[in-house]
């Protein structure tokens, strides 16, 4: 059966056709791809998968046709140092807000 490894990195992707065996699970269709070997930053221990987008475990059953899609973390968007406590701030002053509201119309 024909189906499909995919690998994105920023810019440029991988895909590759694999014809498989019945049966053959996400974790045996990446082996036999060799996509450990051409990107080696990927460890199937640390990376999820899916097929078609929806997270799946390593052990799912492939069919023809699927798609493995193999996700990368992506960076951490830079944080400013008080952006938490200002996001804090706002619930607390929001929470404080509608507290007042319901005050107003229980009486």
């Amino acid at each position: 059966m024909n189906i499909v490894i995919a690998y994105a990195l920023p810019h440029a992707q991988s895909l590759e056709d694999l014809d498989v065996p019945e049966g053959t699970t996400v974790e045996q269709a990446v082996h036999m791809s060799h996509i450990l070997e051409k990107y080696p930053d990927i460890n199937l221990s640390v990376n999820k998968v899916g097929v078609f987008a929806k997270l799946v475990k390593l052990d799912h059953v492939l069919h023809e046709g699927d798609r493995v899609e193999i996700y990368r973390a992506l960076p951490g968007k830079a944080r400013d140092p008080y952006a938490v406590e200002d996001k804090k701030a706002r619930i607390r002053a929001k929470k404080e807000k509608s507290g007042s509201e319901d005050d107003i119309s229980a009486g």
